[in-house]
C-alpha cells in the first residue's frame, strides 16, 4: 500500500510498521509467543495453587480463575502477535488463541488419557481461547 507523506513524497508501507516478517521468522516468533504464554500460564496457575492452599478456595472459584487465566494469557499472546504482524492483527491473534488451545488440549489428553474430561468444556474453552486471542490481536 502506498500513501503520500507530508511533503508529497510517496512512502511504502507493508502493513508491519515498516518491517516485513518472513515466514521463517513468523514461525519462530509464534513459537516464542507460545512459550511465553505457557510460562505465564504456569506462573499464574502456581499462584492460584498457593492461594488455594493458603485460603482454601472453593472449587467453583478455582474453575473460574483457571478460565480467567486462559483468557488473560491468550489475550496477551494475541496482542504480542498482532503488534508483530502489523496487518491482519485479528487473524494472528486468532491463530495464537487456537495454537494455545491445541497445545492445551494435547497436554490434557496426554495426561488424562481420555477425551471425557476434555470434552466437557472443549467447545467453551476453544471459543474463549480463540476469541480472546483474536480480541488481543485487534486491540494491539
Amino acid at each position: 500500500m502506498e500513501r503520500t507523506g507530508r511533503m508529497g513524497t510517496r512512502n511504502r508501507e507493508d502493513g508491519a510498521g515498516g518491517k516485513s516478517m518472513k515466514s521463517g521468522e513468523g514461525v519462530i516468533f509464534m513459537l516464542k509467543c507460545l512459550l511465553v504464554s505457557y510460562v505465564l500460564t504456569a506462573g499464574l496457575l502456581l499462584l492460584l495453587a498457593l492461594m488455594l492452599y493458603r485460603f482454601g478456595l472453593k472449587e467453583n472459584i478455582v474453575n473460574i480463575c483457571i478460565i480467567a487465566i486462559y483468557v488473560i494469557v491468550t489475550f496477551l499472546s494475541g496482542m504480542m502477535a498482532g503488534k508483530r504482524a502489523g496487518s491482519r492483527r485479528f487473524l494472528w491473534g486468532l491463530v495464537m488463541g487456537v495454537l494455545y488451545f491445541v497445545v492445551l488440549a494435547a497436554v490434557s489428553l496426554a495426561v488424562n488419557r481420555s477425551l471425557q474430561d476434555v470434552a466437557n468444556n472443549f467447545v467453551t474453552v476453544f471459543l474463549l481461547c480463540a476469541g480472546s486471542g483474536m480480541l488481543g490481536g485487534m486491540v494491539s
